[in-house]
């Protein structure tokens, strides 16, 4: 049986896994969090961003400090979770971009609110996604870049000229490209094209398959490149579940059903997904042009690289980790710091 080794997955947006909401303030904890990051690792996972979404200011404070405590107490968070990402609350409220985060807290960019919410916190926030069209004079993108924290551009209607201004005021990614966009948009002017057009800006890809089809998906890293490709899972408290049905997430209810697909009920919007990275890495393989070792890139090297001056800023050393794949790209051992993952009996018998 052939094996191989690679170094270890980061997934840079993680709202919450194996049934812990990682946005819900009373409930995460450090014995919870450990439960969530355990199940991750047993996915290739060694480091991740844990995601905060849109809510009112107050909501948002308490959520980032619950989970920073959770983190602290957690003993797999100090190998596994270097600082988090900010998923708003500086998005585009319109329909269709706003996605399932509450249009009516989300507000303009603002660089004193990262500032606040960060001071009472452990780690940094190390990524921040806003929408370009709302920052007025590039403002935000220019204070938050000065400080070290990587912009995304994500849940946005930024066209081609606002997009190209982000990126000089030091924007550098774009979040869960082809997602947080409504159905119908302008035919060649439109924030897809503008993103993946900007060579200046590497994108994130949610390859589950619902989020984006095959193919398309298959057309989007030829056009984005996959040295500025990055995979990400988006993942909520329902991915790494065993069964449909109702799971919590900031705040609401969203549904999990047979096709793995995460909805708010009764809604067409897809909120977070079931994903897991080891899977995104096979999918990218079965689906696309990308081999073994440039899907693995996509989840290790990549999300590195775009991360390197963050990490630089607030003086933090990545752990070593490495995940063990069996001929089917299947995790079958992981390694972070001093903490292993092996499964009782070998996935690929």
């Amino acid at each position: 049986m052939t094996r191989k080794v690679t170094a270890g997955l980061f997934d840079i947006q993680v709202n919450g896994f194996s049934g812990i909401d990682f946005n819900d303030a009373c409930a995460i904890s450090g014995e919870a969090l450990d439960h969530a990051l355990g199940a991750m690792l047993a996915t290739g996972v060694t480091a991740c961003l844990p995601t905060i979404i849109t809510g009112t200011r107050d909501e948002m404070d308490a959520r980032l400090r619950a989970l920073d405590r959770a983190a602290r107490a957690s003993r797999l968070g100090a190998a596994m979770i270097p600082g988090y990402h900010l998923e708003g609350p500086f998005l585009n409220p319109m329909d269709g971009y706003a996605g399932c985060h509450p249009a009516d807290s989300m507000v303009q960019p603002d660089p004193e609110w990262v500032s606040c919410f960060e001071r009472a916190l452990s780690r940094p926030i190390l990524m921040v996604t806003y929408a370009p069209e709302r920052d007025d004079d590039e403002r935000f993108a220019k204070s938050l870049h000065a400080q070290g924290k990587i912009l995304s551009v994500g849940h946005s209607a930024a066209d081609i000229e606002t997009v190209a201004r982000a990126a000089h005021a030091g924007a550098r990614m774009c979040t869960h490209l082809g997602n947080g966009v409504p159905q119908l948009l302008p035919k060649f002017n439109n924030t897809i094209q503008a993103q993946l057009g900007c060579d200046d800006l590497c994108a994130s890809f949610i390859a589950d398959g619902l989020h984006i089809p095959p193919g398309a998906l298959r057309s989007m890293l030829r056009s984005k490149g996959l040295a500025r490709s990055i995979l990400v899972t988006d993942a909520v408290s329902a991915a790494g579940a065993t069964r449909p049905g109702a799971y919590r997430f900031a705040g609401s209810v969203v549904e999990l059903g047979r096709d793995g697909s995460v909805r708010i009920p009764g809604s067409n919007y897809l909120a977070g997904s079931s994903l897991t990275l080891d899977r995104a890495v096979r999918n990218v393989v079965a689906w696309t042009d990308a081999c073994f070792e440039e899907a693995i890139a996509m989840a290790t090297e990549n999300p590195q690289r775009i991360l390197a001056s963050a990490f630089g800023r607030h003086g933090i050393a990545a752990q070593p980790g490495e995940v063990e794949w069996n001929d089917k790209l299947q995790v079958v051992a992981a390694r972070v710091g001093d903490h292993k993952y092996r499964p009782t009996f070998d996935p690929s018998l």
